[in-house]
């Protein structure tokens, strides 16, 4: 079964609202609904952890991943009774480097391979592609892992420019990409949803655009197909 992935650029206009309600699906009308929550793109991971409880309180159980503390073993128990995945922003070096480095990434593959759906925004989205050489974030932690998911075949590049200008700093950016890589990259104003599934990648909402290597840039239309 292809991957069902929910990514989003920002979690919510106000909360996590969009992360919520990407998520009711999988979890409503089952019997102790559990969501495998892994802050792990977060230094201080701690201080969101009573807001997104409260979110989702009364739809679903958060299991908190931590790939310090936990064995991999533990982690992936969590994730294989897990309904949904959730993975929310922060450093995506840091994010990708506890994943690979607790050595849980091949499971988690395979269980999103599988069909368990993963919802995630900023560094959350950017972990769902073949690299993750696309993030705005510095690599602080010195990683020596680069490889996503590879759950789906674009790169993605969150928290792009509403302006102009900015766009245009931004696409000059992410050019280098494409001298050293081929697959097209996907950038995501805030507030943008793009859903894959059943092997299909649309944008569902928000502002996105495609850069593909040697070619314009197309912005997308909310419901189109995108493809390679």
């Amino acid at each position: 079964m292809p991957s069902n992935l929910h990514l989003f650029s920002s979690p919510g206009e106000r909360d996590i609202d969009d992360i919520v309600e990407a998520c009711r699906p999988y979890l409503e009308g089952k019997d102790d609904p559990i969501i495998a929550y892994m802050p792990l793109a977060s230094l201080y991971a701690e201080r969101w952890l009573e807001m997104t409880e409260d979110a989702f309180k009364g739809l679903a159980q958060l299991k908190s991943v931590n790939t310090e503390l936990m064995t991999q073993k533990a982690i992936e128990n969590i994730i294989r009774d897990a309904h949904v995945i959730y993975i929310p922003g922060g450093n995506t070096f840091l994010l990708n480097h506890r994943l690979h480095a607790s050595g849980v990434i091949p499971f988690l593959q395979k269980r999103i391979q599988a069909g368990l759906p993963l919802v995630g925004f900023s560094a959350g989205a950017i972990l769902c592609g073949p690299n993750i050489l696309t993030s705005n974030d510095l690599n602080t932690v010195g990683t020596s892992f680069f490889n996503g998911l590879k759950a789906i075949p674009f790169n993605i590049s969150p928290h792009y420019p509403l302006d102009g200008y900015g766009q245009s700093i931004k696409d000059e950016w992410l050019s280098d990409y494409h001298f050293f890589h081929d697959n097209p990259i996907i950038v995501m104003c805030d507030g943008a949803y793009v859903k894959s599934e059943k092997g299909k990648t649309i944008l569902v909402r928000g502002e996105a655009y495609i850069l593909r290597k040697d070619s314009e840039k197309e912005r997308l239309a909310e419901g189109q197909q995108i493809t390679l």
